[in-house]
């Protein structure tokens, strides 16, 4: 490699706005290079018999596969289990969550932690990204969450709306592949016209909905003509199947994109019950399929185990000319070569903390002193108990419906909203069950042999948990920062990480705690539900205490907005203080309110690449 190479565009991150953006550019003939810090498979879903080393790198290639064997033998079912620690692009695990005490920090992890809460999401630094770990979830914003402050009060206007986005999220929903019933998405049955999604007229999705579950199917029958209220109004409590990009059964000739590597497999949906932290088939899209389809254009090269650490402004410091990474041939191995690129346009697509933490260490975009500011998530409540009879639980996809009619309302001007995840697994989330929970019955209560098998037939079939995506505010407090004294072991920055969650989520944790509540009694669901000081994440809010847990929906830290001195990016997408650089991924987000962010993130990215394009053939 020589450091005079020159593209149409460079960018950072080969997950999936990085993917897209790929894939948009090179179709259309640009030239580009994405540079991606973590290793790769490069497109292999099997291990070949040698598995012989790259001709660039001396590691040997890996393959979808690998991932699985790792994950089969990890103890920890965490969601980053199945991609193996790099000590070059080290990335955040959930063991590495613990209470951090007053006026102290916790520097155990990737983050470094400086509280007063814990910030409890993770990622993957690999090729393909997070998608590689997500549940697929795919919902649209709703109309008013783009207008917060006008409507509310509260948090921050979009610089655009929800009809401006909506011809991007059919592409996205499209080119993802997510399956789901138009007629239920608009939310037409459902009482609260604030949860009214609009639809084009004829829109309807390339694939059927996914089946939904038959605790879904219980919850629907059992919960019909339901209402909570809240300050004065009642709100319906309503069961509507999720839209999610996995592969259901296709409308038309539309023909479902399968596994990379593997021509038949991952054609539909098997029903696996390891979704997070990895679909076994593919099913489930993930990122590496539109990395494949990028490369097929042959205009776009993926440079794994590369880690940019620097941007680089030309003379005047108007645009960045030039990005400068990190070459290492093996994870366990800090030894690299150190090269430059530039780009006619630079795109960062790394994730909302890697971009930050790129732009903060290259002293760049910065003019507002919004990078890294503004960090989000859903602080995720759950509640679980067990059900009076045999629900199924541990089957399928890890949830197939949820309960949207509280996703908004008039009491967003005083407390936040929230999503209910109706959850297919048991208790594998708050309890670890049943691979964290069998031996404590075996070691603890001295079971065997048939009643072990007995108790085990009769209980576990019957856990069910709920999960409350709650909503947060940007705060300009919830940062990312960099200190010189925590570096990895190439000589690059950790993030440092303030965070806290204010009254306005933690009165949503107790609505929503109210309405579990209230569903649980209805349903006769005996609630084991427990909220302990020695969780990560416990916090009080008037004298009662709970628990969240990360919901990996990192949002912020590089918001777009209609003002420079307010934001970092304008509504295209692209910098405010350097015309040839682009950020995408769900750091542009201003609020992140009650969806899951990757759908708007990648209708975004869809939006940015025409952006992009425009800007490379200017009229």
């Amino acid at each position: 490699m020589n450091n005079n190479e020159h593209f149409d565009v460079v960018i950072v991150g080969a997950g999936i706005s990085g993917a897209i953006m790929a894939q948009e550019l090179g179709k259309n003939g640009k030239s580009v290079l994405i540079l991606e810090a973590g290793t790769g498979t490069g497109g292999r879903f099997f291990s070949s018999d040698c598995d012989a080393p790259s001709q660039e790198n001396s590691q040997p290639l890996s393959s979808y596969q690998t991932y699985m064997s790792t994950f089969f033998t990890a103890l920890a079912k965490i969601p980053n289990a199945p991609y193996p620690n790099n000590a070059n692009a080290p990335q955040p695990l959930v063991t590495d969550l613990a209470p951090i005490p007053q006026g102290q920090i916790s520097d155990n992890g990737y983050f470094v932690q400086t509280g007063p809460l814990p910030f409890a999401s993770t990622y993957t630094r690999a090729e393909g990204g997070t998608t590689l770990h997500w549940l697929g979830t795919c919902l649209r914003m709703l109309p008013e969450d783009f207008e917060l402050k006008t409507r509310f009060g509260r948090g921050l206007d979009w610089p655009i709306s929800y009809d401006e986005l909506r011809p991007w999220y059919e592409i996205a929903e499209q080119n993802l592949g997510v399956s789901a019933n138009a007629n239920e998405q608009n939310y037409q049955q459902i009482d609260n016209p604030a949860v009214h999604i609009p639809f084009a007229a004829s829109y309807e999705y390339k694939m059927e909905k996914i089946p939904q579950s038959y605790l879904d199917q219980y919850f629907s029958k059992g919960l019909a003509q339901m209402q909570v209220s809240f300050e004065g109004k009642n709100y319906p409590i309503d069961v509507v199947s999720t839209p999610q990009a996995r592969n259901g059964m296709p409308r038309g000739d539309y023909r479902p994109v399968g596994a990379v590597g593997h021509e038949t497999a991952g054609q539909r949906c098997a029903g696996n019950s390891n979704c997070v932290p990895i679909c076994p088939i593919q099913a489930k899209y993930n990122a590496l399929k539109t990395l494949e389809q990028a490369k097929k254009t042959g205009k776009v090269e993926i440079r794994t185990q590369c880690v940019a650490y620097q941007l680089e402004t030309d003379e005047q410091g108007k645009n960045i000319a030039r990005v400068h990474y990190k070459k290492y041939q093996s994870s366990d191995n800090p030894d690299h070569q150190c090269h430059a690129v530039s780009g006619t346009i630079v795109v960062l697509a790394s994730h909302a903390v890697e971009n930050a933490k790129l732009l903060l260490a290259s002293n760049v975009a910065n003019s507002s002193d919004q990078v890294g500011r503004n960090l989000m998530d859903h602080p995720t409540m759950l509640t679980w108990g067990l059900m009076p009879t045999d629900i199924g639980a541990f089957r399928g996809p890890g949830s197939t419906s949820g309960i949207p009619s509280l996703r908004g309302g008039e009491f967003r001007k005083s407390r936040a909203a929230f999503r209910i995840e109706i959850g297919n697994w048991g208790w594998s989330w708050p309890e670890g069950a049943p691979v964290g929970t069998v031996p404590d019955l075996i070691d603890e209560k001295n079971m065997f042999g048939e009643q072990l098998k007995n108790y085990i037939a009769s209980v576990y079939p019957r856990m069910f948990r709920f999960g409350f995506l709650v909503e947060q505010l940007p705060d300009a407090n919830n940062r990312v920062t960099l200190d010189d004294n925590y570096r990895d072991q190439l000589g690059n920055y950790r993030p440092v990480i303030s965070y806290n969650v204010t009254d306005y989520t933690r009165a949503g944790m107790a609505a929503a705690k109210e309405v579990s509540d209230q569903i649980f009694q209805r349903l006769g669901i005996e609630g084991f539900t427990e909220y302990k000081p020695s969780d990560a994440g416990y916090l009080t809010y008037r004298g009662e205490g709970y628990s969240y847990n990360g919901a990996g929906h990192l949002v912020g830290t590089h918001i777009m907005g209609d003002n420079p001195n307010t934001s970092v990016v304008n509504k295209y997408q692209q910098s405010w203080d350097h015309p040839n650089l682009y950020l995408v991924g769900c750091g542009n987000m201003p609020t992140i309110s009650t969806s899951n962010p990757t759908l708007t993130m990648a209708a975004l990215t869809y939006w940015a690449a025409q952006n992009v394009l425009e800007a490379l053939n200017p009229c």
